[in-house]
This record gives structure tokens, C-alpha cells and sequence, in this order.
């Protein structure tokens, strides 16, 4: 039977059980199943990554566990600083590699200032810095997205232009070098030690399509991927992840401007959007979404919209590659 929606309905009653019975799966998956020796993670000192090295730890050991931080040039400072808070606390042995080389190597940073350069012509990607965002009031008008590219210029100000699909895709296309490029060296180093790939994203991440295929989408386990925002922050405070890293702001660290998920993909407030998702997947009509999250009918349908909408334009995301061409007699 369903249970009535409300605001507590996402809350993880048994913490220490759900912690437990997540460690022992990871534990089976990684020695079992797989049968490596250990586990490589990506930190960047964002709350994903550093709940997923705390679960780490607990299911496998802090000696089974190599980190790799993977910075580049529009990488932000407080992504190694609380990387390293969170690595110091744990005990975990980690090396630094910076992709900035590679990712030039590919022309990444090329290529996409080339397409902002399309649509702010002004813009020095030397001087300047930029962002992608979606501007809050198109959540409302029940269309697909619209992305802006906003630049922030060395004196302060700002200018941001509506971004044709042409310039938009290349700039995707082209910062997403970055999350394969780093996929790339933490296979590399999970190869050399025989351990897994553990990755980082979240519940929302996966069926929203807020990931790179191949990229931070291509890892060998997911221990948090059925897990929702606020729940990955209950277990962060269980497992003691620094507090600093608990009060960070969920950012996407991928271009210069400093730029947060939720005005880049989502588009509302995790809180919210958790309650949301929820309600969406579980058949709760708006009706009775709507008095609890203190919004309209209206609203709860156009976000339940927007979700089926980001689910069905990502399905591509999530699928493995398609076989079926053996069309020979057996």
C-alpha cells in the first residue's frame, strides 16, 4: 500500500542498515563478483564523490582504496582543498593528475571557445570566464530547456546570449573530453592495481541523464546510483564526511565560472526536486503533491513534464550497445 506523500517521505529511518547492506554489496560486487582487489574513485570534493569514497572505505577497507584527484585548467581551487580534507580524514592513498595537457592535446578548450566566441564575440578566454545556464523562468513555460552561455569579463560585469543548438552542442561536446579524459586515467590506474572503477552519480544523475557517456557514466559499480540527493547528504553525516564538504554547494566544476548543477541541469532546489522525483515515479497524482510542496497543480505537472521529458531525451545515456547483427545460420 502506498503511503500517504509528505515532506519525511524520502527520510532513511535506519541509516546504520541501509549503510550496511550498501558496504556489503559493494563488498560482494568488488571481490566477489568482479573478483579485483580493491577500488579506484575520482574525488573532487563534492558530496557524491566523498560519501561514495566513506562507503568505500567502510565495505573494503582504506588500504583496498586508491583516489585519483584529476584537476584541470578551469578547475576550482576548493576542489583540491576539500578533496585533501576528505582524504586526510579517511586515510586514503591518492595521487594528483592534472588532464590539462591531455585535454589540450584534444583541443577541448579550443574547440569550445571557439563557440562561445561564435556568440559573445568579445569574449578573451584568457581574461574572461564563462558558464552554460538555463535561466530559471523556462522551468515554467513547459518547453524543453533553453541554454544561455553567460560570460563573466575581468572587470565584473556580465553579458549573457541565448545559445543557438549548433554553438551549444559543440561546447557540450567538447568540455565532455574532460569527464572521459578522467575516466580514461582511472581505468588506467585500476588496471595497473587489478581493483574496480567505483563511481560517483547519484540517483538523479542516471535516470535525468546528468552524466557523460563513457565519461563519468562508464565506471564498473555505482554504490549510490539509487540513491536521492538528500539521502546521499543523510549518509555523508552518518559516515562523517567533513562538514565543510557537506555545506559545499553541488557544483558541476566544469567551466571557468563558478556555476552551480542546479542552474546548469536541474533547475530546482534539491530538496524539492528529490520530493518531486519521487512523487513522479511513484504515481502520486498532483493533487496531492501540490498542498505539500506549497505549489500549484500546475507547477507539479509541468515539473512530472520535465522529468519525463529529460528521461526520454537521455534513454540513448543509459543504453548499452546495441548487438543483433549475426544474421548468419547457426
Amino acid at each position: 500500500m502506498k503511503r500517504p506523500f509528505s515532506k519525511e517521505v524520502l527520510k532513511i529511518e535506519n541509516v546504520d542498515q541501509i549503510v550496511e547492506k550498501i558496504c556489503d554489496k559493494l563488498n560482494n560486487d568488488v571481490f566477489h563478483i568482479m573478483k579485483r582487489k580493491g577500488g579506484v574513485i575520482g574525488v573532487s570534493g563534492g558530496i557524491d564523490s566523498s560519501t561514495t569514497l566513506a562507503l568505500m572505505v567502510k565495505a573494503l577497507g582504506a588500504d583496498r582504496i586508491f583516489a585519483v584527484m584529476l584537476p584541470e585548467s578551469d578547475s576550482s581551487p576548493d576542489s583540491k582543498k576539500f578533496a585533501l580534507q576528505l582524504l586526510e580524514k579517511f586515510g586514503v592513498e591518492y595521487k594528483e593528475e592534472n588532464i590539462s595537457a591531455a585535454l589540450e592535446g584534444f583541443g577541448c578548450y579550443k574547440r569550445r571557445n571557439l563557440a562561445v566566441k561564435k556568440v559573445v564575440s568579445n569574449y578573451d578566454p584568457i581574461e574572461d570566464k564563462m558558464k552554460i545556464v538555463i535561466p530559471p523562468e523556462i522551468i515554467k513555460s513547459n518547453l524543453p530547456p533553453v541554454h544561455y552561455v553567460t560570460v563573466i569579463y575581468k572587470d565584473g560585469s556580465e553579458q549573457s546570449c541565448r545559445l543557438p543548438m549548433g554553438e551549444y552542442l559543440q561546447i557540450v561536446a567538447a568540455s565532455n573530453f574532460k569527464q572521459r579524459s578522467r575516466m580514461s586515467m582511472l581505468y588506467y590506474h585500476a588496471e595497473r592495481l587489478y581493483y574496480a572503477v567505483i563511481g560517483t552519480p547519484n540517483k538523479h544523475e542516471i535516470e535525468q541523464g546528468f552524466f557523460v557517456k563513457y565519461g563519468d557514466g562508464g565506471s564498473d559499480v555505482f554504490p549510490i546510483g539509487d540513491l536521492y540527493k538528500t539521502q546521499v547528504y543523510q549518509i555523508a553525516r552518518y559516515l562523517g564526511v567533513p562538514v565543510d564538504i557537506i555545506n559545499r554547494p553541488p557544483t558541476t566544476d566544469t567551466y571557468s565560472a563558478a556555476q552551480t548543477q542546479e542552474e546548469f541541469f536541474y533547475q530546482l532546489p534539491f530538496e524539492t526536486m528529490d520530493l518531486l522525483w519521487y512523487a513522479f515515479e511513484n504515481g502520486y497524482s498532483p493533487k496531492e503533491v501540490s498542498p505539500v510542496l506549497e505549489m500549484s497543480e500546475e507547477d507539479v505537472v509541468r515539473n512530472y513534464n520535465n522529468f519525463e521529458r529529460k528521461r526520454k531525451t537521455t534513454d540513448y545515456l543509459r543504453q548499452p550497445p546495441i548487438r543483433g547483427y549475426d544474421f548468419f545460420e547457426k
